[in-house]
């Protein structure tokens, strides 16, 4: 069953015919990235563009490496129509001197464009500096809960439980079993690997593995390089050299500590959450996958992410709050908890929110069916209400 991406073709739809600006599409590879723009290309065959117009092409299943010169030749009959051109184009980073094409596109002022790539820094970084910002960039990130359920329906609890232990990869079907998902991650973690880190860095693949698994065990704990370089006994330069890369394909992204009473970003420690769960259920032992909190908690913070929240992990004091989720309207508070049952856990998880004196909203998302509420200000909201919008 394939689902409609709503949320990234109404953004692709707003900025149609708009020649002067790329829509670059960035994010992990297997996210979904060449469906939406299949999806696109749809609407606009139902929107009346003539398919004469149309250049769609995903470099990743051409059997040989493409060249420049080969991509500018298949792209020149479509140009040579009359009328806005619409040029979309999968893995572009593959053809080198893509930056050259692109600019050429812009530059004739009747090519609307659209490309993806898994690799954010080639695609902003080099993309800008030859259209000096003339573009905007689309986080593709895997499937929500909502549109989980959407594929795979079922009960929303067993079906929250495959989402944390197989991931939301729109490939992997939880009914397939373990062994079927587990090595389609391990495909999918690998050819990330190689293809979108070990190629832009120079790096060993073992270490790069060790720093991923460390990375994974981690989930929901401050971390830095100096720790990890500690702990892996890795030079703290090639850990900074790997994190890099490892963030820049979109294997992990990075959450900033924000200094709630100060209001300012702390530039020490943070912590790096996992794009897919399922390449951390293949890389770790079973016995470190009984705890679904941490898990939870990264579920948390790409569904803030989704919404369109500038995520950052809350220091207020000598309290940690899990996320703060900053927007146009002001902030949220988020703590992320398993079960708060126990009383020792419910005031735990209430008390750093308390002392928040500001007047923001005040959550705590939990697994728990029972118990929930507001307390003294604070919501307590069941986690897969939340994850499917009803609250």
């Amino acid at each position: 069953m394939e689902i409609i991406r709503g949320d990234y073709l109404e953004t692709l739809r707003s900025s149609k015919d708009m020649p002067s600006t790329v829509k670059v599409l960035t994010g992990m590879r297997r996210t979904g990235k060449t469906t939406i723009l299949e999806q696109y290309v749809d609407r606009l065959r139902s929107d009346g563009i003539d398919d004469k117009r149309i250049f769609h092409m995903n470099l990743d299943l051409q059997v040989k490496e493409p060249d420049l010169g080969w991509l500018e030749a298949q792209i020149r009959p479509v140009l040579e129509e009359r009328g806005m051109h619409y040029v979309l184009i999968d893995e572009i980073q593959d053809v080198d001197g893509w930056e050259r094409l692109v600019s050429m596109l812009v530059a004739r002022g009747d090519c609307d464009v659209y490309i993806t790539g898994s690799n954010s820094k080639m695609l902003s970084s080099e993309l800008s500096t030859k259209l000096s910002g003339r573009y905007i960039e689309i986080d593709v990130l895997p499937l929500s809960f909502r549109e989980y359920l959407g594929m795979h329906p079922g009960d929303e609890h067993e079906r929250l439980n495959d989402y944390l232990r197989y991931g939301s990869l729109p490939m992997i079907d939880p009914d397939r079993g373990a062994d079927v998902c587990g090595y389609q991650s391990e495909g999918v973690f690998n050819t990330v690997m190689m293809k979108d880190v070990l190629t832009r860095i120079s790096g060993d693949s073992r270490r790069l593995t060790a720093i991923c698994r460390f990375l994974y065990s981690n989930i929901g704990n401050v971390t830095n390089p100096d720790r990890i370089s500690n702990a892996l006994k890795i030079p703290k330069d090639t850990v900074y050299k790997y994190l890099d890369g490892i963030v820049s394909a979109h294997l992990f992204y990075h959450a900033d500590r924000y200094d709630i009473v100060g209001k300012r970003y702390l530039s020490s420690k943070g912590k790096y959450y996992a794009t897919d769960l399922g390449m951390r259920s293949m890389l770790l032992n079973p016995r470190d996958l009984v705890d679904t909190s941490r898990p939870l908690e990264n579920v948390v913070y790409f569904e803030l992410l989704r919404r369109g929240y500038k995520v950052a992990v809350g220091s207020y004091r000598d309290s940690e709050i899990d996320f703060t989720a900053m927007d146009a309207d002001g902030v949220t508070y988020y703590q992320v908890t398993q079960t708060m049952l126990s009383e020792e856990t419910r005031a735990r998880e209430l008390r750093p929110l308390g002392r928040i004196a500001d007047n923001y909203r005040k959550i705590v998302l939990t697994t728990d069916r029972i118990g929930l509420g507001s307390y003294d200000g604070i919501d307590v909201v069941n986690i897969v209400d939340w994850l499917c919008g009803r609250c």
